[in-house]
Parts: structure tokens; sequence; C-alpha cells
């Protein structure tokens, strides 16, 4: 009782060595929600390099009767485009993909995503998406932090930092990394930025331990090590008592997590208890380590274990050249295991309370790049992305483009509506949740104006 008492109630580092009882899991700043939430968890699938929507779910017939001309000088308007197709032609290039309406909602899906197809009617689809940035790096921190800027916490931080931790055993934001492509996945994109350390994505790699330095050194066992980061842990305790340093509190904590997960982790990589129909929905590549398909049934294992962020950075969108080809080459990896994965959750009772987000940080133009019409440039202007359960209203599309896919036509969603969005699934009040950060109360939507799209909920 007194060494509990000593190191503040931290005992659970060395829970195992030194029998104490299970380690509280904390609160977390906001000490609880601003009203009652949909939404217990987040899982996002995030598809880096700029999907084309205008060859996967926003289909534009005017591009096939317009292809290889001339877009209209009142489409393109005046607004800026990358320097890669800046002062050459804009030809309208058509997806060479046919479309079709599935599903009751009759939304269209290409012939690339025909799993997507099959669960529609549990999609919410943003058609009028926009964000600013039009390069890469910018765009996915916009779209991750709320702004184009570095050093801000990502939005999985921000849940942290509010919610707390619901689970004991294993972080509560957790990151995995798929796919080949030449815009490398930061680790800044899920940096906790201004908040304290403890707040960081944790990343589970795609070989060896899952978290870098899990597996113990030679000549020590887990109880040995539990003594170890118990003496350590009382030092930092009795420092932090001296210097109120929080970056000392969160070397702590990442002590103790750190030997809990040496236990729960090899139990979460253990696939041998899926049954083998739900591996043969998630597809072939659902046992290979590294893999979309084993990291998104791996989604589903951490959300039952309680993480509250689970994101996916799935590269390889990028096609400025060889749409077809890369295209194919894309969806054929994620269409079937993001299908699996909703249709997962909603066997198991999980897709009411887990907020499943689909898309990239922007879109593609509706002109060619280059002179064989196969690729396209980047778009922020307007792109599509999708969600499923927590609170979402199912089998509709909010928004729309113009006949070529180039404008918004109907109900602009800025990307700070949809984080605005997310939050208040979650339970939070996006203009009550701040943050202390040099002398401003900062928060993820900024001061500029955002709404909740009440029509998505």
């Amino acid at each position: 009782m007194a060494l509990h008492d000593l190191l503040g109630g931290r005992a659970g580092a060395a829970a195992g060595a030194l029998g104490a009882a299970s380690p509280v899991v904390p609160a977390g700043a906001l000490g609880g929600v601003h009203f009652q939430p949909k939404a217990k968890r987040v899982i996002y699938l995030f598809q880096s390099g700029g999907p084309s929507h205008l060859d996967l779910f926003d289909y534009k017939p005017v591009l096939v009767d317009q292809h290889g001309r001339d877009m209209p000088a009142s489409v393109l308007g005046t607004q800026r485009v990358s320097l890669m197709t800046r002062g050459g032609g804009r030809r309208a290039c058509a997806s060479p993909f046919k479309f079709a309406q599935h599903g009751a909602s009759r939304a269209w899906v290409s012939e690339l995503m025909p799993h997507t197809a099959g669960i529609v009617d549990d999609l919410c689809f943003i058609k009028s998406l926009q964000t600013e940035p039009i390069n890469h790096d910018p765009a996915v921190t916009f779209i991750q932090t709320g702004r184009a800027l570095t050093g801000r916490p990502a939005f999985g931080s921000w849940m942290h930092y509010g919610l707390g931790n619901a689970s004991s055993n294993l972080p509560a934001y957790v990151v995995m990394i798929s796919g080949n492509a030449d815009q490398p996945i930061l680790s800044r994109y899920y940096h906790n930025g201004f908040l304290p350390s403890r707040f960081q994505g944790v990343q589970f790699q795609s070989a060896g331990d899952p978290v870098l330095f899990l597996s113990n050194p030679p000549g020590i066992d887990h109880p040995n090590r539990g003594r170890i980061i118990g003496a350590i842990n009382q030092l930092n305790t009795i420092r932090h008592e001296q210097a109120g340093d929080p970056e000392i509190e969160a070397r702590i904590d990442s002590f103790e997590l750190a030997y809990r997960m040496q236990t729960s982790v090899p139990e979460l990589m253990d696939l041998s208890t899926e049954p083998r129909e739900v591996l043969e929905m998630y597809g072939p590549e659902v046992t290979k380590p590294g893999s979309y398909a084993y990291q998104c049934l791996m989604a589903r294992r951490l959300a039952e274990r309680d993480v509250r962020f689970v994101q996916i950075f799935h590269a390889g969108w990028d096609h400025h050249g060889g749409l077809k080809d890369g295209m194919i080459r894309q969806a054929a990896a994620s269409d079937q295991p993001s299908a699996a994965l909703i249709k997962d959750l909603k066997m198991r009772g999980m897709l009411d309370d887990t907020l499943v987000v689909w898309g990239g940080e922007f879109g593609r133009t509706a002109f060619s790049q280059g002179d064989d019409l196969n690729g396209r440039d980047h778009h922020p202007r307007c792109y599509t992305l999708w969600l499923a359960g927590g609170g979402v209203r199912p089998g509709v599309s909010i928004g729309s483009t113009d006949d070529f896919g180039y404008n918004i036509a109907d109900n602009v969603v800025h990307v700070r509506d949809l984080h605005a969005t997310m939050l208040h699934l979650l339970g939070i009040d996006h203009q009550r949740f701040t943050f202390r950060n040099q002398g401003l109360d900062d928060r993820l939507t900024g001061v500029e104006p955002a709404r909740v799209i009440q029509e998505m909920i």
C-alpha cells in the first residue's frame, strides 16, 4: 500500500512481478463526453495518394462524350492546378471502367469495387468533400490534423487526449502502413503535435516485433523485466514530483504499457482462433503480415480489445500516369478487405458503435495528365469519401459534383466539417474541445467555420 501511494497509483508496470491489482485505465482530459456518443471507436482506412473519385464512385457520362476534347473554360474557372499540369493542355478524360448502380440506395460504383458495391446500403458517401492543399504532404497533413502546417496533433491524438484509453493493455491509437508508393508515410501524420507525447500514435510494424523493442533481450524474462521497469518508474516518479515535466509522466506510461503489451500483443496477433470463413472473407492475403487485408482484420481485432482509434495508411493511389493498371492494382488490394471489415463488424454487432472511414487526401482531375489520356493530376476541389457505422446514416449520398466531376454542385463539405462531425459522433462538441497551446485555446477544427453534417447522422 505504501509503495502504491509512493507511485501515485502506478503499480501497473510491475503487476506480474509484484502481484498488484490490474491497472486502472486513465480517463481523458474531458472527464467524459459533452453528449451521448453514437461511436465508441474509429477505424480510418486512409487511402494515401488520392484515389480517383471519377474512376470509383462519381459516375460522369458527360466525360465519355467529351473524352479527348479540351475542357470548357467555364468548368475549369480560375482555380489553381499543380505545377505538373500548369500551362499544358487539359483534355477531358473519361473513366476506362464501367459503372453500375447497386443496392436499394442505387449508389453508383465502378467495376473496380465489386465487394464495396455489395455493401453500399451500409455506407454513407460524401461526394462533395473539399480540402485546401494541392500537393500530397500538406494535404495528408491537413486531413490528419486540420492544418497544412506541421506540428499539430493528429485526429487520433486528439481523441486519445479527450477520451483517454479504454484498453489497459494496448495503445489507444494504433497505426499500420501498407502498400507501395513514391510518397512516404511520415510519422508526423500520426504525431501528438503540441499534446503530451503519450498521445502519439503507436505504429505496428509489418515484420519482426509488431511494436519495436517488444521482445526481451537475451537473459531477461518477463518477471525480471517487470521488476526493472518498476524500479525505473519509481525513480521517474520521484523526478516527476520534483520537476513536474509531463514528458516524464509520458515515459512512465509508455514503460508500463510496453510491459503489459508483452502479453497482450502476441495474443492479438494470433489468428489461429479466427474461423476459416472469416479469413476467406478478407481475401487471400489476410494471413500475410503487412498486407492491407491482414491489417483490416487486425483493425477489427484491435477494436474488439477497446482500442479507440485504428488507422491504416494504404499507399499507392497516386496515378499521374498508368491510371488504368494502377487503379486495377490498388482497388484489388483495398476493395475486398474494406468490405469484409464492414461485414465482420456488422456480424459481431460492433458496427453500430464503430465509425469506419474510407478515403484519401484529395481527388483527381477530370482532365488527363499527359497525351495518352491515362493519368490524372491532384484535385482538392472535390472528391468522394465514404463512412459507415458509428451513428452514420446508411444508404445515402451527400452532396454532388458538376457534370465533369470538377466542381461541387451541391452541399460543400469541408475537411473541417468532416472533423467536427466525427467528433460529434464520439460525443464531443468540437467548439468546446480545446488545449491550451502557447497562450491560446487551440482545437482540431481551428477558428474557421466548421459545421456538423446533420444530414449524415
